[in-house]
């Protein structure tokens, strides 16, 4: 699908709130109450006798103002316009044809504009989920609108994310954690062993991960780690090496499915030789895994200390 360019966007709030949501989503319309002004005088453009509707029936200040510029919103704006939706734990947009016509049935708007194209949407051009959860909260803040239609401040971060584009500022911080986990490699690969084992711990704690013996001296380079996950109860072993061949790992993986103790292997390698496969429940943090392990876990500043 292309990228959508629209020349306006607007949120509704498809019926008292949202119960009007899932029959517009099967039906693919975009449904708009306000039944005190009627099909008839809006069709016609009558603007100042609509709002005179409102003002006679809401001498609130500014709302009969306010209703009126939400019906000529829905009447005025063309095809070109994005709709946008809040429901069932997603974001929905569509686009909507420019005929507005009348509604004569019980518990829903008294009028309609029948969607474009494939009616509405739920996911990203690319087809991934709008979910409210991934997205930010300065664009689904706009569900809390206690009327029906408003614009959209986040409306550019809104046409991105419908898009599949990243916001500038995401892309630069992405550029910016690569470049680190690429320059902390050579940091981790200069390390002495302690340090490495030491590195590896940190790492684990960082994750919630409590050590809770070693096997092996401290004058030997290969250390069997134990730990175990103090909110679920899981153990792991973990096998530190700097460097190690698929043969190797083949065998630790032998050791950990023999020991039905562990629930998880980790097999910790800053530089492995030969083509290394993961299993069920054995983890591989190798090369540029391991960097990145170690700059989420706030460790760069840690590393080059090391290092200088």
């Amino acid at each position: 699908m292309q990228t959508i360019q629209p020349t306006a966007v607007r949120y509704i709030k498809l019926g008292p709130g949202g119960a009007w949501l899932r029959r517009c989503l099967a039906e693919g319309l975009v449904e708009l109450d306000y039944r005190a002004a009627p099909h008839a005088l809006a069709r016609a453009g009558d603007w100042e006798a609509v709002e005179s509707i409102f003002a006679t029936s809401n001498p609130a200040p500014g709302k009969a103002k306010s209703f009126r510029r939400e019906i000529e919103d829905f009447y005025r704006l063309g095809e070109d316009c994005l709709w946008v939706t809040i429901g069932d734990g997603r974001l929905w947009w569509t686009f909507a044809q420019a005929e507005v016509f009348a509604v004569d049935e019980e518990g829903r708007g008294v009028r309609a504009r029948r969607c474009a194209g494939d009616g509405w949407r739920g996911d990203d051009i690319g087809g991934d989920p709008l979910a409210l959860s991934s997205l930010s909260s300065r664009l689904t803040k706009v569900a809390a609108y206690q009327q029906t239609i408003c614009r959209i401040a986040a409306e550019d971060y809104l046409i991105r994310r419908i898009n599949g584009q990243e916001e500038p500022a995401v892309v630069a911080a992405r550029e910016a954690k690569t470049a680190m986990t690429i320059a902390a490699m050579p940091l981790i690969k200069a390390l002495d062993w302690r340090d490495f084992e030491l590195l590896t711990d940190l790492i684990f704690a960082a994750s919630g991960w409590r050590r809770t013996s070693a096997v092996g001296g401290s004058d030997q380079a290969d250390t069997d780690l134990i730990y175990e996950q103090a909110v679920t109860g899981e153990r792991a072993f973990v096998q530190v090496k700097s460097a190690a061949s698929a043969a190797v790992l083949r065998d630790y993986i032998a050791r950990f499915r023999a020991d039905p103790t562990f629930d998880r292997m980790f097999f910790v390698c800053h530089s492995p030789s030969g083509a290394m496969t993961s299993e069920p429940g054995v983890h591989l943090w190798l090369g540029e895994t391991l960097a990145d392990q170690a700059v989420r876990a706030g460790l760069f500043d840690w590393l080059i200390a090391k290092a200088r």
